[in-house]
Parts: C-alpha cells; sequence; structure tokens
C-alpha cells in the first residue's frame, strides 16, 4: 500500500500556487473547474464534458510543479509523480445545504475523507466533483478544490488551515491502510465533532478524548498513530477555526456517513479496494519507472 502512496499524494495541496481572481459575485449554482496540465486537449474536453460545465465556467489550470511544491512537505519527490492528472469541479449550493462530494477514477481518498478535510478547510455548502481519465489517488485534488472554493467566493483561507486540511486528508487516507477507510474517516469525524461541542483545553486532554474516540469504535491505534493525531488536532484546535461552521458542516457529514457505514457494500469495501489496488500497483509503478 505504501508504495502507492506517490499517485495518491500528487493531487492535494495545488490550492496555494494559483493566482487569486475576483469572483465575488458568485452565486448559487456558478461552478469553478480545476484541470490538471498535463492532460491532452482531448482529455481536457472529455473531462468537461463528464462534469457538465457550461461553457462560461472558470478554469483554473494545476501544474506538477505546483504538486511538488506544496506537497514536499509530506511526502519525498520521488513519491509525487510527474504528471497532473487529476481534476475537479465545485459547484457553490445554497446556504445550509451542506457538503457533497463524488468521485471518478479516484481509488484511495473517499468521498467521506474528502468532505471531513474541506469542512477542516472552511469550505461549505457546495457540490464537488472530483476525476481523473486514469485512475488516480486523488489526494492532491484538495488543494484545487480549496483554491477554487478561494476563487468562486472571493474569501481567503489562512494559509496555516489549508496546510493542516491537506494533513489531515493525508493523515486519514494512511490511517485507512490499516484500519479501514470508513473507520478512519468515523473516527476523524467524531473527534472533530467533540472538539468543536467540548475544545479540551490541554494536550492530555486531547490524547484522551482521541484515545476514548477510537475506543468508542473498536479502533486500537498505534503510538505512532495517536501521537500523530494529537499533533494534527492540537494544531487544528489553536487554529482559528469557525466551529460553529464546522460542528454545522458536519451534522451533513455524519448523516452522509452513517448511511455510508450502513450500506451492505460497505462491510466489503476494505477487502475489495485492497485487492483492487494490489492488482495495479504493478502496473502503475512500471509506467512511473519508464
Amino acid at each position: 500500500m505504501k508504495k502507492f502512496l506517490p499517485y495518491l499524494l500528487s493531487f492535494c495541496l495545488i490550492v496555494l500556487a494559483f493566482p487569486i481572481y475576483a469572483f465575488a459575485d458568485a452565486s448559487e449554482g456558478d461552478m469553478i473547474v480545476t484541470l490538471g496540465e498535463d492532460l491532452t486537449e482531448g482529455q481536457k474536453q472529455e473531462i468537461l464534458k463528464e462534469m457538465d460545465a457550461p461553457e462560461d465556467a472558470m478554469t483554473v489550470s494545476v501544474s506538477n510543479e505546483e504538486e511538488h511544491k506544496y506537497l514536499g512537505d509530506y511526502i519525498s519527490k520521488a513519491l509525487i509523480g510527474t504528471r497532473a492528472l487529476s481534476s475537479s469541479s465545485i459547484t457553490i449550493g445554497k446556504k445550509d445545504q451542506g457538503l457533497s462530494v463524488e468521485t471518478n477514477n479516484i481509488n484511495w481518498v473517499t468521498d467521506e475523507m474528502y468532505t471531513n478535510a474541506l469542512i477542516t478547510a472552511g469550505v461549505k455548502d457546495a457540490e464537488v466533483y472530483i476525476t481523473a481519465p486514469v485512475e488516480v489517488s486523488g489526494t492532491a485534488a484538495l488543494t484545487g478544490l480549496i483554491k477554487a472554493y478561494e476563487v468562486s467566493t472571493d474569501k481567503v483561507i489562512p494559509e496555516e488551515q489549508k496546510q493542516v486540511a491537506n494533513e489531515e486528508l493525508v493523515k486519514t487516507a494512511k490511517l485507512s491502510e490499516s484500519i479501514g477507510a470508513d473507520k478512519a474517516t468515523e473516527l476523524m469525524t467524531k473527534i472533530k465533532d467533540e472538539i468543536s461541542t467540548n475544545p479540551p483545553e490541554t494536550e492530555k486532554e486531547l490524547k484522551d478524548l482521541i484515545q476514548q474516540k477510537a475506543n468508542d469504535s473498536g479502533i486500537e491505534l498505534t503510538s505512532e498513530e495517536l501521537d500523530g493525531l494529537v499533533a494534527l488536532f492540537e494544531r487544528m484546535k489553536n487554529l482559528d477555526i469557525d466551529w460553529d461552521q464546522v460542528r454545522s458542516q458536519l451534522e451533513n457529514a455524519k448523516e452522509d456517513l452513517n448511511e455510508f457505514l450502513n450500506k451492505e457494500e460497505t462491510k466489503n469495501f476494505i477487502s475489495k479496494f485492497i485487492d483492487f489496488v494490489k492488482s495495479i500497483i504493478d502496473s502503475i509503478a512500471g509506467a512511473f519507472q519508464s
């Protein structure tokens, strides 16, 4: 699974590199699109068609250089990859609609992981679509999505908040390798929900909170995983985050999560996912080495 990390992390931190466009008059239904710079013209047109993007949709290009620039703090250059292919769209929704996420050709990051990280970044009330012309990990998508939200709403999300959101997505995806995607998402949601309602005052209280939520979900964290989550949420709770907004958006996320967890097909999600990943790792690795 770790060998697959490079391709997962190449779509997550592109946000910060884009120029800021004024789009302050964005209203319900407006869409902005991010396209991987290494897509062929034909692939771009196919993706725009897939997104059902209007002709006047604002489009932002995402380069592999930007991916390396903003993913460098998380993984080595060799693991990031050489092409920017992942693309996304974000459509402004009505007030209090919440976030909805749909993906295509994304095989590591789940819809629920995106939702959680976007909430941390301050994104709200929008419909999100993430895709690529071939199977990709999907981690680099978050950066483009955050930037698209900034452009469409003319709101600047603080740098540290963007970084924490990207770190959360990466940590959740990594955690999913040991406990499963559903459990990892459930744990992150429960921790954030508790922090938004009863914020811990000390690092020890935070550590106890995380451990308790893990226990409640039947999750056994390693010392390294626990310490990593403590460090992440310590940074998160010290940010100037609108926790009332987080709590509101989480209500929608929890409804979607509960529906996801109760689906019959979810019970076999991880085993099928692992089998699928194993079947394509060799071919993907070979393509990047050639």
